[in-house]
């Protein structure tokens, strides 16, 4: 859904416009935050020629390279980071910070945003620059990020206490492939926000008394990669586990064969014998009892294998 929001101050309050044509109405020192979802490329323009900014396309949004992530000039900040979906989609958001005021381009509804917005409505008094509002959104990212590490490890923990040699089949396996990859695009999602918060904390826009914040942040950030190091270790030993019980598996099944094999040899050996049928130079052929002989002759040999494999305890 398209949407402009413009968070502006009035009467010492915070105060919520969606109209493009309030903000050439009204000075621009009184802007906040100007929050842009979805919208079309003419809004764009308009903003950029009224703003005298430069709102980038999502292609360069979504660079890898550290010199498209973070830009700084004398003026204005623009920083670019993606903000993992509850799908684990990753969604490209710019920010743009120039005369105190910030501006967020995004595609999708962020809960983050929403969380934000509620902080700067219920304490007014706290945001009075769009650098406030800007650390605001970082950190109620990253709390978000440590819910999702936290369910993550609530997943882990029951697939762990779920593996067994019987419940080791293909759909566990493919449950622990999911997990890794989605700890590892969380760690990605992380390890994004710590070069955004590091470049912050070297930035000379940024005020003083964020430094402190921008510091805490980082602690934060550096726990949540810790985190989820420890997540992707268990997930590594959960799949040795599994391997473990497959070649447990497969052992008793090789082993099982292999008994049976050694068992029918001798009876096999035996109907061999007597079925080349020499004539008299095999006596047990006319003889009245032959036959119940050489059935009983079977039964004793796989009866003396069976008790020596007792023995052994291969059995």
């Amino acid at each position: 859904m398209s949407e402009v929001k413009l968070y502006y101050h009035k009467d010492n309050i915070i105060r919520l416009s969606r109209s493009i044509e309030f903000l050439k109405t009204t000075p621009i020192k009184n802007f906040l935050w100007i929050d842009l979802n979805n919208v079309d490329e003419e809004i764009e323009l308009e903003l950029e020629d009224y703003l005298k900014i430069y709102i980038q396309e999502e292609e360069e949004m979504v660079e890898i390279e550290m010199s498209s992530r973070y830009m700084e000039t004398a003026d204005s900040l623009v920083v670019n980071s993606n903000f993992l979906l509850e799908n684990f989609e990753r969604e490209p958001v710019s920010f743009i910070m120039k005369n105190n005021i910030l501006i967020t381009v995004r595609g999708e509804d962020l809960n983050s945003f929403q969380e934000t917005a509620k902080k700067i409505f219920a304490n007014p008094r706290n945001y009075p620059t769009g650098y406030h509002a800007f650390m605001a959104i970082l950190e109620t990212r990253v709390e978000i990020d440590a819910d999702m590490v936290e369910d993550m490890t609530s997943q882990i923990t029951s697939l762990s206490n779920s593996i067994s040699i019987k419940e080791a089949d293909e759909e566990l396996l493919l449950e622990i492939k999911n997990l890794q990859e989605k700890t590892m695009m969380l760690r990605e999602n992380i390890i994004d926000k710590q070069r955004v918060v590091t470049s912050l904390l070297k930035s000379e826009l940024m005020p003083k008394e964020l430094r402190g914040r921008i510091t805490i942040l980082i602690k934060d950030i550096n726990s949540l990669l810790e985190h989820t190091r420890f997540s992707f270790d268990r997930l590594d030993y959960l799949q040795d586990t599994f391997l473990g019980f497959v070649n447990i598996e497969q052992n008793k099944i090789i082993k099982m064969f292999t008994v049976i094999s050694v068992i029918f040899m001798p009876p096999t050996l035996i109907a061999s014998i007597y079925g080349m049928n020499f004539g008299d130079n095999m006596p047990e052929l006319s003889w009245k009892y032959g036959y119940a002989f050489s059935i009983g002759l079977m039964i004793a040999a796989v009866a003396i294998i069976l008790f020596y494999f007792k023995k052994k305890k291969w059995l």
